[in-house]
């Protein structure tokens, strides 16, 4: 479908939508702040999840995972920082692309790969889509001095624009080849040598690269430059292509903060900000002005355009004006990417790390709301924090940069809200949320996993799937006929975790089979969680065939399991007494265990393949941990017959 009949379809689609939505202030009343966080929910800092609901639905999937010694990239050496990634949804299948270099941030030489997936759960491995590029082998700049650029030296990648479907439906791909004398200096404020572009064809095969853009005004041009300009090419459809997004003064005001030319290309210059920067203050200021911008439409055809660090603005003639930029105090930002979009359901969804305290970038929330100008309803979408791995410099723990599919860059089948970002900035994951977002549920839970194909059916569960940590719906490995939730773990520094959330309740009773396929290795942990993830209930399998259970600041051992056999498990939870009872095959072998931690009510049951870290403790990064690159021995757990009643 092209690219003209995808947004006649998503205007129509709107125009009905807002037939019914909820209309915003008019542009003079909301200018002054475009984007309101209007609720009074807050992230705790001293949790990688914020302390707060999670998004019902949510399943987060690791697409790769850094490997300095054995790299799925290909090559004798992984690159172990991965940032930047972009989406789109194209030809039946997810396209999405991030910047790479060895070790550090800024540091030379830098490269894109892309990777692609026909159901944005399994993810071919990457391929280097624009590779390094040497300055050296090139006439310097006819500005730049042999001082500005020593012989040798390499470009360094950045993007604020990944793809673009053009009205002919040709897809574009897109990066940006900056420069860096030293790892200080920054790619992105418009000295680099200029934009490229390549094709992706149907069969997945890429056309050459061109420059679509130069820096000119930096002293790049066609002369001096290793690819041709676009409109050298013989390919008319591909040209067209190309002069439809240099025509689209919204999809291409993404490239300003690279290009930052004085041509008369932009509409407008988005870092042109009076606010000074300060140091010192918890929320930065006009840092990050014009940088890494996203847009979404309004009930009432207004655009808000939204940039880092707090700064939004609004255009009712699609991006040809603009109301000054503004600052949207209300929103706690960290100096990463901000995501907003319209949903599937016709409301408004904002994505990004809501903290109180500058360079944590956890958690990842999610926002809502139903004219695109207020927000409400913070939740968590991406609340777990591995370790850091690799050690490098400008690293920064936590899901960031947060991107999604841009209008027009295709629509995937069924309600979702798709997000792909950098975790760590060593690895990328992409996270599919269910439609409408919604922190709770209105039933309990009766699910025997027969329905269910894949784990990727399962709507109301949130599932956190690492490589090393994979979650699938499969046959029951002892009990033929019958079909059961696997979590396999191999990850040293990792773990995977399914999680259920049921009404919120002061009593419950959770039943619920579960298998190892071990005794030897391996670890699963049960808990019994508030809307704030606190434990009230704390039991775990641990290696050895020992099943123990928190109860007060006691630890008390329950009967043995077996490797390969199942167990059925019974907790009877009573918060108002703050006490849980504990049946194994139908015997009560705990009687009114003091829970772990006080919560009145409790709502959601969680499996997890390793042990807690919710809680913040030392900084990570500080130093390569040992073996990240080596798998340890797999554990097996199998969950079947899950069933919570009041």
């Amino acid at each position: 479908m092209s690219r003209k009949m995808v947004l006649v379809l998503s205007t129509i689609c709107l125009l009905e939508a807002a037939a019914a939505a909820k209309m915003p202030p008019p542009v003079a009343k909301c200018a002054a702040e475009p984007v309101k966080y209007v609720g009074a929910r807050q992230t705790d800092k001293e949790f990688f999840d914020g302390a707060i609901p999670h998004a019902v639905g949510t399943h987060s999937y690791q697409a790769f995972r850094a490997n300095r010694t054995n790299p799925s990239e290909g090559g004798q050496v992984g690159w172990t920082y991965n940032h930047q990634p972009y989406l789109a949804y194209w030809n039946g299948g997810f396209y999405f692309h991030y910047l790479s270099n060895l070790v550090s941030e800024h540091e030379q030489p830098g490269r894109t790969l892309l990777m692609t997936s026909r159901d944005g759960r399994k993810w071919t491995d990457p391929r280097v889509v624009f590779p390094k590029y040497r300055l050296g082998a090139i006439k310097k700049g006819e500005h730049m001095s042999p001082a500005d650029i020593p012989a040798g030296t390499y470009s360094v990648m950045h993007q604020r624009m990944g793809f673009y479907v053009a009205p002919n439906g040709r897809l574009l791909t897109f990066g940006f080849y900056g420069f860096c004398a030293t790892s200080d200096h920054s790619p992105n404020a418009g000295n680099g040598l200029g934009r490229v572009v390549r094709e992706i064809y149907k069969d997945g095969s890429f056309g050459p690269v061109y420059f679509i853009r130069y820096n000119r005004h930096a002293g790049w041009n066609e002369s001096n430059t290793e690819y041709p300009f676009y409109k050298s090419s013989k390919d008319r459809g591909f040209v067209e292509a190309c002069e439809g997004i240099l025509a689209d003064k919204l999809m291409s005001l993404q490239w300003w903060e690279e290009d930052r030319g004085k041509d008369g290309f932009y509409t407008f210059d988005p870092g042109n900000v009076k606010e000074a920067f300060d140091f010192t203050a918890t929320m930065v200021s006009s840092r990050g002005a014009g940088k890494a911008f996203c847009f979404w439409r309004r009930p009432d055809d207004v655009v808000v355009g939204v940039w880092k660090n707090q700064w939004s603005a609004l255009t009712a003639d699609n991006g040809m004006t603009w109301t000054p930029i503004a600052k949207s105090r209300t929103l706690s930002v960290c100096g990463a990417k901000l995501w907003g979009q319209r949903t599937d359901d016709g409301r408004y969804a904002l994505v990004y790390n809501h903290t109180q305290i500058r360079g944590n970038r956890f958690p990842m929330v999610v926002m809502t709301g139903d004219d695109g100008h207020e927000f409400d309803n913070m939740l968590c979408l991406h609340g777990e924090v591995p370790p850091m791995r690799y050690k490098g410099r400008y690293k920064v723990w936590g899901p960031q940069y947060i991107r999604g599919i841009m209008p027009g860059n295709g629509n995937p089948p069924g309600d979702h809200l798709w997000n792909v970002y950098s975790m760590n900035k060593e690895d990328i994951w992409v996270t599919r949320t269910r439609i409408p977002v919604t922190g709770s549920v209105d039933e309990y839970v009766s699910e025997d996993f027969e329905k269910a194909e894949t784990e990727a059916d399962l709507e109301l569960w949130n599932l956190y799937v690492p490589k090393w940590a994979p979650i699938s719906v499969v046959s029951d490995p002892t009990r033929s006929g019958n079909k059961c939730l696997e979590l396999r773990d191999k990850d040293r520094y990792d773990y995977g975790l399914a999680e259920r959330v049921f009404p919120e309740s002061k009593r419950a009773t959770i039943k619920f089979d579960v298998l190892a396929g071990q005794t030897k290795n391996g670890r699963m942990d049960i808990d019994v969680v508030n809307e704030n993830g606190v434990r009230g209930v704390c039991i775990t399998l641990r290696r050895g065939g020992k099943i123990h259970a928190v109860s007060g600041n006691s630890r008390v051992k329950l009967p043995p399991y077996e490797a390969d056999r199942w167990l059925s498990l019974r907790i009877d939870v009573d918060s108002a007494a703050g006490k849980f009872t504990v049946f194994v095959n139908g015997k009560e072998v705990l009687t009114d265990a003091e829970f772990a931690a006080k919560t009145k009510r409790v709502e959601r049951l969680v499996f997890r393949t390793g042990k807690y870290r919710g809680r913040v403790g030392s900084k990570s990064g500080e130093k390569d941990l040992p073996k990240a690159d080596t798998a340890v021995k797999e554990a097996v757990y199998c969950i079947d017959n899950v069933s919570i009643t009041p």
